[in-house]
């Protein structure tokens, strides 16, 4: 029999990809994935270790693939894991904790599936995670993510993504436009963009700085690769969103109009403080140029509260600056602290309670934004993508500028892109649309 392998995932887009590359490496081996919540002989863990939740949440994973099956063999791989292997080792269960560079070769450590006393570990210097591995997930979702880029070499004082994955680095052009075909081949309509920093795309391996190849010389010649519908870029920093980029999505064949661009703080002080590459002037003109050149794009923005020494003035300065803007969303994160950060060692520490406020503050804002954005969208013709789960008798979808659609059930619709008419706010908060091709009406979410 065929050993049975289940994976869970933590974090970001570039988390999920990973995973979908390890899991189709096991497939190889001849092992058949199953669903994390059945009982497996092999669970791996891909984690994250951006938030205090995503740590927390490791231990409730572990449990659950425990409770699943006692005697199976747990492997946690992935950011948490490179920066506190002990401490993962140190978790119940838990067999073998794998660093930034050993974990896209799981299967060489799992010979043995018996279970450990302790975690074994096999982890690496951050520094010595200086190649490049490929990845993009297929088969849990209706649209992909082409991992791109990893590692950072920015010196952010609340971040430890450059202790968890290392320097900068960037896969070959030839390779991304590979992985992108295959998946175009597969039958998946959109492909997301993702990596640590993927507008630093260009610098090759060892830590090269060189770049071959530009962000924008990567976009270009993804937008020629045949069978694509859509590219969606998932983040990039304001200072390398240049102007050619944006120009070149507002004509481009297959790039959709979605920006989204981590701002962290709208105080001039505060981005000082978290040593960040630009100032509030600059983001004001990066989405001013967004909206001169697509004025329906949708523009998401990443914010940080309660960062050490953000005072009530300098939280309203960032409130009233993200109030005036035009954005349509918000992801907010509460600031946690990172051990070897250097925000850490900063005075004037906000209090838990403080932040949380804040945290709530600024959710309701992006409430306000997003509705904005949606009513200003009314009356207007798009595209969407319908996703492939049915969630609670719904199915969902998003419109190329990502408005967030769903319709009673039908199978039939999984994967297709179909025209709609975007017309009204229900009471409730969701919107009706009309299918351009049929009588038919249905809701946005």
């Amino acid at each position: 029999m065929k050993k049975r392998v289940a994976f869970y995932t933590l974090g970001c887009k570039l988390n999920f990809s990973e995973t979908s590359t390890i899991a189709r490496g096991f497939k190889e081996e001849g092992f058949e994935a199953v669903d994390f919540s059945t009982s497996a002989d092999i669970y791996v863990i891909n984690t994250c270790s951006v938030t205090d939740n995503a740590d927390k949440r490791f231990k409730t994973i572990v449990k659950q693939a425990q409770k699943n099956n006692p005697d199976a063999f747990v492997a946690a791989i992935g950011c948490y894991a490179q920066l506190k292997p002990e401490e993962l080792a140190a978790v119940d269960g838990v067999d073998l904790v794998l660093g930034a560079t050993e974990k896209f070769k799981i299967t060489d450590y799992i010979n043995d599936l018996s279970k450990n006393d302790f975690g074994e570990i096999h982890s690496c210097e951050i520094e010595d995670a200086d190649f490049y591995v490929g990845s993009y997930s297929i088969g849990d979702r209706t649209r992909a993510f082409l991992k791109v880029q990893d590692g950072c070499d920015y010196k952010c004082t609340y971040c430890t993504i450059p202790l968890a994955r290392g320097i900068s680095r960037s896969d070959t052009l030839s390779n991304v436009l590979n992985n992108a075909k295959e998946i175009s081949e597969k039958g998946i309509k959109e492909i997301v963009l993702t990596g640590v920093n993927i507008g630093d795309y260009g610098k090759g391996e060892f830590g090269n700085k060189r770049h071959e190849h530009t962000f924008l010389d990567l976009v270009k010649a993804l937008d020629e690769v045949e069978g694509v519908e859509r590219l969606r870029i998932s983040s990039i920093e304001p200072n390398l969103l240049k102007n050619e980029t944006i120009d070149f999505v507002s004509k481009s064949r297959t790039f959709v109009p979605h920006f989204h661009i981590p701002l962290q703080s709208g105080s001039d002080d505060i981005l000082r403080l978290m040593r960040r590459r630009y100032l509030s002037d600059l983001y004001v003109d990066r989405v001013e140029q967004i909206r001169r050149q697509i004025p329906d794009a949708c523009i998401g923005v990443d914010v940080i509260v309660g960062f050490p020494g953000e005072s009530d003035e300098h939280f309203l300065e960032t409130y009233n600056f993200l109030a005036s803007l035009d954005i349509s969303y918000l992801h907010v994160f509460t600031y946690s602290e990172r051990d070897n950060t250097v925000a850490t060692e900063l005075p004037n520490v906000v209090p838990a309670k403080v932040r949380k406020k804040r945290s709530k503050m600024l959710r309701g804002l992006s409430v306000k934004k997003r509705r904005a954005f949606y009513e200003s969208q009314l009356g207007k013709e798009k595209t969407v993508l319908f996703e492939s789960e049915n969630k609670e008798g719904y199915i969902h979808g998003f419109t190329e500028n990502y408005v967030k659609v769903k319709m009673p059930w039908n199978p039939e619709y999984v994967n297709t892109l179909h025209r709609i008419k975007l017309t009204e706010i229900d009471e409730d908060g969701m919107v009706r649309f009309e299918f351009k091709q049929h009588e038919l009406q249905s809701k946005i979410a």
